[in-house]
Parts: structure tokens; sequence; C-alpha cells
């Protein structure tokens, strides 16, 4: 029994797997080899050459993709008072204003895709760390995620444009969805350009020489295309 399937397979033949593909060649091949029912995403891999054990070597920000993911992002909040309020105003799905909700949460209730909170709201939160940092939920300063009242709305109608979180994990990569094989290849492309730029900006202080070994493009299922990493950190957003 082949260890691929023949949807899977047939993708795979149209890729060199040799070549390190230019951006808007690779992300075109992308598209052309998503073989989902479902409406792929479009993941960006990337390998660095950084050692995530050394605290100056660390890379975490956030970036407001141009257009989006392609899907309805679902922006839960923890806020009280006026918090709650400008929250409400502001669009968000879910207000966890109570302890009730609270506890909702801690029994493993998450269908949100973001989680934003107030400052005052943390004390609380850091005790549902078990259920929202496996899955990446966490609020935190450094991802644009714990504001103060005034600006909820703005990191709300960020979340729901399409702010993305990328960071350095234990194994040196960085994993970034920048939209759907449904995408036009050069919204594809704008998405990727707008990345790329804030990892380039991210460079931490303690790089030094090579900071992207290797980038692999891939639909959700779809086989690896690799891109060159230079062209990639040089990208342009075309005109």
């Amino acid at each position: 029994m082949p260890k691929q399937g023949k949807k899977y397979r047939a993708s795979l033949a149209k890729v060199n797997l040799d070549k390190n593909y230019m951006p808007q060649e690779a992300l075109a091949l992308a598209k052309e080899t998503a073989y989902t029912k479902f409406d792929a995403s479009v993941e960006i891999h990337m390998r660095t050459a950084l050692d995530p054990r050394q605290a100056d070597q660390q890379v975490r920000d956030v970036v407001v993709l141009p257009h989006g993911l392609g899907k309805t992002v679902r922006v839960l909040v923890f806020a009280q008072g006026d918090g709650a309020a400008n929250a409400r105003a502001a669009g968000a799905d879910l207000v966890a204003d109570d302890d009730e909700t609270l506890k909702k949460i801690e029994g493993g209730l998450t269908d949100f895709d973001v989680a934003i909170a107030t400052p005052d709201m943390m004390g609380k939160v850091g005790r549902l760390g078990r259920v929202l940092g496996p899955r990446g939920l966490m609020p935190n300063p450094k991802a644009g995620t714990v504001v103060p009242p005034q600006d909820m709305q703005r990191a709300i109608n960020e979340a729901k444009a399409g702010r993305v979180e990328f960071r350095l994990d234990k194994t040196a990569n960085i994993h970034v969805v920048i939209g759907k094989a449904s995408f036009d290849a050069k919204k594809l492309y704008e998405n990727f350009v707008a990345l790329m730029d804030a990892i380039g900006k991210a460079r931490p202080a303690g790089a030094k020489g090579l900071y992207i070994k290797r980038i692999v493009v891939n639909a959700t299922m779809g086989p690896g295309i690799k891109i060159d990493p230079s062209a990639a950190l040089s990208a342009e957003a075309s005109e």
C-alpha cells in the first residue's frame, strides 16, 4: 500500500524538490498543488539559524496581512467595565466579564480564534494558562493582545482583518498561515511580502550572519515547495 494517496502523489509530481523557487512561482505552485475538497490554507514554514535557548535570539511579533486570512475570525475579550463595553461595541464575539464565563473557558470552551485582554484582567486570565497556552490563545503584550480599554476597537479590528502572530518555536522554526488556496496569486504574494517584511524587521539582536536558512510553502496536506530565502527576504509588493 502506498504511503501517500493518489492525489498527493499527483501534486508532488508537479514539484521539483531540488529547486529553490522564486516566491511568486512557489505560491502559484502551492495553489496548483492544493487538492483537498475544502479550501486549503497556504502555510509558510521557515527554518532559522537561531538558537531558541538564547534570550537575545527570540522572534515574536505580529503582522496584519493586507488581504486577511480568508476566514471569519472569532474574537474573545477578557474585560470588565469600560473595556467590556468597548469590546461589545467593537464587535467582539464573546466577552468574558464574569466568573461564569471564565469557568466555562477553564472547562474547555475555546470556540474562538483570538483572545484579547485588558491589563487588569490578566490576573484571572493567567489561571487559564493550561487551557489557552497549548492552543496559542493566551493574551500577550508582545502579540498586541493585551491592550487598555481605549485601544479595544483597534485591537479587535486588526484581529478580524487578519492580524497574525509569528514566533520562534523550540526547534528554531516559524510557522505562519498567509491565506487560502482560493486567493488569487497576487493577494497571496502581497500577504507573503507583508509577512517577510515583518520577519526581517523582527530579526533579533543576537542573530549573527545567516538568519533564515530555509523557507517552504504548501497548501494544507499538500507537498512542500522550497522558496529561495534571499529572494523572499528581498521581495517587494507588486504595483
